[in-house]
């Protein structure tokens, strides 16, 4: 599975692009979509075309975006909400699956402790992808958003499996054989 991580910001949106094969993940590119500063409508365009640029380079399966909350200043809370706003759409034209997550969940995820700062994150992406350096702060959050899903994921799964396998046994049925049997 190819999973698309997305940072949104308005100066700078962080990409990330990583793949899972069972529980191993490989680093396939990450980098940032750099926004010129002016006018919003021109600065959103950017936005679109730069992570429809990553799309089609790297053709993910599915998409995971952070999610943004109300900060202190509420024109730049509006105006980062607008810029995930251009890239959750251009992921959803290109008929992504697109799995959204906090921060607090992101780097809970990825470090162990919701409250870690964008250095532990940076050392632990490049741990994680086995990556010669640190990748920039946007583009470490975009794979971390990516690995926080395949982490996801794979619990998901996990916990799906244990529930069969729990409905199963509550059953009475064994295996035997290979194949399920009834008591």
């Amino acid at each position: 599975m190819r999973i698309l991580g997305i940072d949104p910001g308005l100066r700078r949106t962080g990409f990330g692009v990583i793949e899972q094969t069972g529980s191993s993940l490989t680093y396939l590119a990450s980098g940032v979509i750099k926004v010129p500063d002016g006018e919003l409508a021109p600065r959103l365009r950017t936005i679109h075309e730069g992570v429809s640029e990553v799309i089609d380079t790297w053709r993910p399966d599915l998409a995971s975006v952070e999610i943004v909350f109300v900060n202190v200043n509420p024109q730049a809370t509006l105006a980062l909400g607008q810029a995930r706003g251009v890239a959750i759409a251009a992921l959803a034209l290109r008929d992504l699956a697109v799995h959204e997550y906090t921060a607090l969940q992101v780097k809970q995820s990825v470090v162990g402790y919701g409250r870690a700062g964008k250095e532990q994150v940076q050392a632990m992406v490049r741990r994680l992808l086995q990556l010669p350096g640190d990748p920039s702060a946007d583009a470490a959050d975009a794979l971390a958003c990516a690995i926080c899903h395949a982490h996801a994921a794979s619990l998901a799964t996990q916990l799906s499996t244990a529930g069969v396998l729990a409905r199963t046994a509550r059953s009475g049925a064994r295996a035997r054989g290979g194949r399920l049997r009834g008591r």
